[in-house]
C-alpha cells in the first residue's frame, strides 16, 4: 500500500468510526478519543488529518473542491459557462455517489445534529463561490476586450446559486430514496432546466442597450384608449 493509499484509508477509517459512534452513542456523547480508537490509531493521528469532530464526517470536500477548481481552469475561453459550471457540479454529486452507503447514513445523522448541519452548509458552500468566482473572471476578462457589462457580480451569483440549488434538490431525493434513485439521469434533467432558464446569460449578459425613447401622452378630453386611437392615427398618417 503506497503512503497516499495509506493516508486515503486511514481518513476514511476515522470518517466511518466517527459515523457509526455518533449514530449509537450520540454526537455530543463521543470524544475524539473515541474515534480514533474505533479507527485503530492514536488521538495526534487523528488531528494530523482533522482538526475538530465535526470535521471528519466530511472527509472529501477538500479533494473535490481542487476537483470543481480544476474543470473550470481548464475550461476553453469558447465554451458556454454555463455548460462548465454545471460540469464543475457534478464533481461534487460524483463525490456522494462513490461511497452511498456512507452518504446516507450522513445525510441521517446530519438531520438528527444541527451543529453538523450547520458546519455542512458552511463546508458546501465553497462550491457555490468557486462557480461564482469563475463567472464573473470570464465576464471580467470579456469587459477587458471591450465588453461592456454590468451587475456582473449579480449575474454569476444567481447563475451559481442556481447549478448548486439544483444539484442539491437532486442530492436531497438521492439522499432520501436510500440512494436508489437514478441520480445521473436526475441531475442531467435538473441541470437542463437550470440552462434552459437561465439561458439569456453570457459573458455580455447586462450589456448596456441603445436608449429608447418613451414617448407619453396625455388629453383631458379623451380616454386612454381614444387617446391611444389618436396616436396610432396620427403615426399612420406619417408613414
Amino acid at each position: 500500500m503506497t503512503v497516499v493509499t495509506q493516508r486515503l484509508q486511514t481518513r476514511r477509517d476515522l470518517t466511518t468510526a466517527a459515523v457509526r459512534l455518533f449514530t449509537e452513542r450520540g454526537y455530543d456523547e463521543t470524544t475524539v478519543d473515541q474515534i480514533a480508537a474505533a479507527a485503530g490509531v492514536a488521538r495526534r493521528t487523528f488531528f494530523r488529518y482533522y482538526q475538530s469532530k465535526d470535521d471528519v464526517i466530511f472527509p472529501d470536500h477538500d479533494d473535490t473542491a481542487a476537483q470543481v477548481a480544476a474543470v473550470l481552469d481548464e475550461a476553453g475561453e469558447d465554451e458556454d459557462p454555463l455548460q462548465v459550471i454545471c460540469r464543475g457540479i457534478w464533481q461534487v454529486m460524483r463525490m456522494y455517489v462513490a461511497d452511498a452507503e456512507l452518504s446516507v447514513t450522513r445525510y441521517h445523522l446530519l438531520r438528527q445534529v444541527p451543529a453538523l448541519r450547520e458546519h455542512e452548509k458552511a463546508v458546501v458552500s465553497r462550491y457555490e463561490r468557486l462557480l461564482a468566482r469563475y463567472l464573473l473572471e470570464r465576464a471580467e476578462r470579456e469587459t477587458a476586450q471591450g465588453s461592456h457589462t454590468v451587475d456582473r457580480p449579480l449575474l454569476a451569483e444567481v447563475s451559481a446559486a442556481a447549478v448548486v440549488a439544483a444539484h442539491n434538490h437532486v442530492l436531497r431525493q438521492w439522499l432520501r430514496s436510500g440512494g436508489q434513485s437514478d441520480v445521473e439521469a436526475e441531475l442531467e434533467h435538473a441541470l437542463s432546466l437550470v440552462r434552459a432558464g437561465l439561458a439569456n446569460f453570457s459573458v455580455d449578459a447586462g450589456a448596456q442597450q441603445p436608449e429608447t425613447l418613451v414617448v407619453t401622452v396625455a388629453h383631458t378630453g379623451r380616454t386612454p384608449s381614444e387617446a391611444v386611437a389618436a396616436v396610432r392615427a396620427a403615426l399612420a398618417s406619417q408613414k
